[in-house]
């Protein structure tokens, strides 16, 4: 039996390789996806060959999880209940498709993962590997096994030999990849207690950040961005640029509780400093190119989508076919926006588009202007209020 396992490097996919070893006797093959997460992925090829994992694959995914996952949700302006850009939910598309990929490479007919039975991310990748594979069997220890916490895991890893880091674990889970990080559960379980200080990675605290504001422009086409200050740049390098501005002036601090698929309410912190401006300028780029009722449409449109990501449906033909009518509409927004960041906040202040803008200043003018007769208003608004003047013609002659 082959298994090819979602590995970290850390406790819990340390501990799960080798309880898959004894459990199934299998031969476990460690897939690490480079999603950008950090040096860790590169140190993980090692730690699972350490570990016993008869291989262990490293794959850089970064540029797969810009072009296809991130830059495809910003077309979308996908935002899960108001606050939270999906970073996580965004990047296990493109892993569960990596893993598949080994699973067909070396032959192996399952897969495993370290998702506990009360995430989201257990969803997340199976209903991404059944979209891709309808027979690949799933191993999901913590829906198996007896070990119920950290405790259990160290006492394992202790029993069998399993080398773990020497660095202290923080009060807090940590996920990070080159969109966001997420810290949850321990100490920030409790909903009224205040992230401690320092457990930011991407962002300065806005108090520390510079005290004059920096101006920076970003350029689209066809609804992705291609530039950042009028310089051209790939799709990772371009997240790396406006990670780094963005974190430098604290930009993309969230704070939410918010609704998992299976129905409980959890707590979450995340920084998302690059999305968070390309979002901005993004939306102010479709504020002149897009026609109103398009807009609107899609608009009332961006909540499923959002759903549809966070609970796992990327591979679904109800977010494909969504995915189609968002980048149809995208092919007009090109353009570019300047955002002013300072202390935290990131405000637009300019936007323009050589090509596709349909802001036109003879119509908007509240000055002079020979385009615009101000006196067919007239005729609009007495036919727009016709039902409200019948009804109120009704209600008068009612007494009310």
């Amino acid at each position: 039996m082959k298994v090819v396992l979602a590995y970290s490097g850390g406790l819990d996919t340390s501990v799960i390789l080798r309880w898959i070893q004894q459990t199934y006797q299998a031969e476990v093959i460690a897939y690490t996806g480079d999603v950008g997460q950090g040096p860790e992925a590169a140190a993980a090829r090692q730690a699972a060959l350490d570990t016993g994992a008869v291989e262990a694959i490293v794959e850089d995914l970064r540029e797969e999880f810009v072009t296809d996952c991130i830059f495809p949700a910003l077309r979308a302006n996908a935002v899960y209940e108001t606050y939270y850009l999906m970073g996580t939910a965004l990047a296990r598309p493109v892993l569960a498709r990596g893993m598949m990929r080994v699973a067909e490479q070396f032959g192996a007919d399952t897969i495993a993962h370290g998702a506990t039975g009360k995430g989201n991310d257990q969803i997340r990748f199976e209903l991404a590997a059944y979209g891709i594979r309808s027979d690949i069997k799933i191993i999901a220890p913590w829906r198996e096994w007896e070990m119920q916490g950290r405790a259990d895991l160290l006492a394992y890893a202790e029993k069998h030999g399993i080398p773990m880091p020497a660095a202290p674990k923080p009060e807090y889970s940590m996920d990070a990849n080159l969109m966001h990080v997420s810290y949850e559960g321990g100490m920030l379980e409790d909903p009224w207690t205040s992230p401690p200080p320092g457990m930011f990675r991407m962002t300065v605290d806005p108090e520390d950040a510079p005290d004059e504001p920096e101006y920076l422009t970003i350029g689209f086409m066809a609804g992705n961005p291609v530039s950042i200050n009028g310089e051209e740049l790939e799709p990772v390098a371009l997240m790396e640029r406006v990670n780094e501005i963005g974190g430098r002036h604290g930009v993309g601090r969230v704070d939410i509780v918010e609704n998992r698929f299976l129905g409980m309410k959890s707590r979450g912190v995340y920084e998302t400093p690059g999305f968070t401006l390309l979002l901005h300028a993004h939306r102010a780029v479709e504020s002149i190119t897009l026609d109103r009722e398009v807009h609107h449409l899609r608009d009332e449109l961006i909540p499923r989508y959002a759903e549809m990501v966070y609970n796992g449906l990327w591979f679904s033909p109800e977010r494909e076919a969504l995915q189609s009518f968002m980048d149809t509409v995208q092919q007009r927004v090109n353009g570019e926006a300047r955002l002013k960041l300072y202390k935290g906040k990131a405000a637009v202040e300019g936007r323009r588009s050589a090509t596709h803008t349909l802001y036109d200043e003879k119509i908007a003018t509240f000055e002079a202007d020979d385009v615009y007769d101000q006196s067919d208003a007239t005729g609009f608004i007495r036919l727009r209020a016709l039902r409200l003047r019948t009804l109120g013609a009704r209600r008068m002659s009612e007494g009310e």
